[in-house]
């Protein structure tokens, strides 16, 4: 872990259903923004925008969107 927001860090929850990563197959699909923290496996507060979305865990503050393919 490198900071407060866990930037830098691997992800221990899945963004799509907020499980632990061991347990879940890949249940997200590519353009789906997350849906959970993937520090924390918290929900997420989500605006889907039509430029892409923003996110924001309670406890960890805003989630970046993935770099643009």
């Amino acid at each position: 872990m490198t900071d407060r927001n866990g930037a830098g860090a691997d992800p221990e929850h899945c963004p799509g259903c907020g499980r632990p990563v061991d347990e879940c197959g890949g249940c997200t699909r590519a353009l789906d923004p997350p849906r959970f923290c993937t520090r924390c496996g918290r929900r997420l507060t989500v605006a889907v925008t039509p430029g892409g979305f923003r996110a924001r865990c309670r406890d960890h503050g805003p989630v970046a969107a993935p770099p643009a393919a």
